[in-house]
């Protein structure tokens, strides 16, 4: 098997692992969202903590890199917690596409922050993104808004987390990042869990180690996809969870989303494809040079 079909199969997997993570929150039921986010990264640190000790990584990072290791934690755990809650109020898929977007927000705040240079392809496609997004959230002014206004954060905040990385990329390792993200995050969440901790019955339980188990296997399959191949080759293929994930929603909990939303999807989807294919181009011309 060639290491560009493994990539795609492992990115497969990852989608899957995260749709199934979706699905274990909503069937967990009205818990808070911090007691959610907690049993996600409880399960979840264990896999980065493993790779760690394998690769003789630092658990914690560079003393120069604390300020931004906890930037973007900050960040991360922010669009994690929202995350959550449009998981919980909204159709599945949509909290999905929203999250989805996050690709599109790292171009603009790459620009902004790290001063990368962004190309006319990849503008043009940031903006109808955004326009299909609105297909998604269907603005009004009133409350039933509101998780489409989180789920929309989410996806704001994942962004700022990746641009984060993006910068600490040069300076720590990728599995330091990712420990240091879910032990900043335990730390935090803690307090706000026993302050607001309802009980929960086994199954609820079951259901949240599902969801931390759903999120590591993501993240693994993450990992090992771009390990195997280049981003530019297979990273369309992560958008694979929206389709999961609509699937889920409807055979379990027989959740349908609206024409408006489908034509967001495939806006989203195909500027996806239109960046992912450019960029492959670009790249094959430029090697052929």
């Amino acid at each position: 098997m060639n290491p560009k079909v493994k990539g795609i199969i492992a990115i497969l997997i990852s989608a899957v692992g995260f749709s199934f993570m979706s699905v274990f929150f909503r069937l967990a039921g009205d818990l808070p969202v911090f007691q959610k986010s907690l049993a996600r990264n409880l399960v979840a640190m264990f896999i980065p903590l493993f790779f760690i000790y394998k690769y003789k990584q630092p658990l914690f990072g560079k003393l120069s890199s604390q300020p931004l290791l906890i930037l973007r934690s900050v960040l991360g755990l922010t669009g994690v917690l929202f995350n959550i809650y449009a998981i919980d109020h909204m159709i599945l898929s949509d909290a999905d596409t929203l999250m989805k977007l996050n690709p599109f927000w790292t171009i603009l705040l790459s620009l902004i922050f790290l001063r990368e240079k962004i190309f006319k392809y990849q503008l043009i496609a940031m903006i109808v993104a955004i326009a299909g997004m609105l297909f998604v959230v269907k603005p009004e002014f009133s409350s039933a808004m509101i998780p489409s206004l989180v789920g929309l954060l989410s996806g704001i905040f994942a962004a700022s987390a990746y641009t984060c990385v993006r910068a600490l990329s040069t300076k720590e390792a990728p599995y330091t990042i990712v420990f240091y993200f879910s032990f900043f995050s335990i730390i935090v969440l803690i307090p706000f869990t026993i302050f607001t901790f309802e009980s929960m019955s086994w199954l609820q339980v079951v259901y949240l180690l599902g969801a931390g188990l759903a999120a590591a296997v993501g993240q693994i399959g993450i990992t090992l996809a771009y390990s195997f191949a280049p981003a530019k080759d297979i990273s369309i293929f992560t958008y694979a969870s929206i389709i999961f994930t609509a699937l889920f929603g409807f055979i379990l909990f027989g959740e349908s989303p609206d024409f408006y939303s489908m034509i967001g999807y495939i806006i989203i989807i195909g500027m996806s494809y239109y960046m992912f294919e450019k960029a492959r181009r670009s790249k094959r011309q430029s090697n052929s040079n």
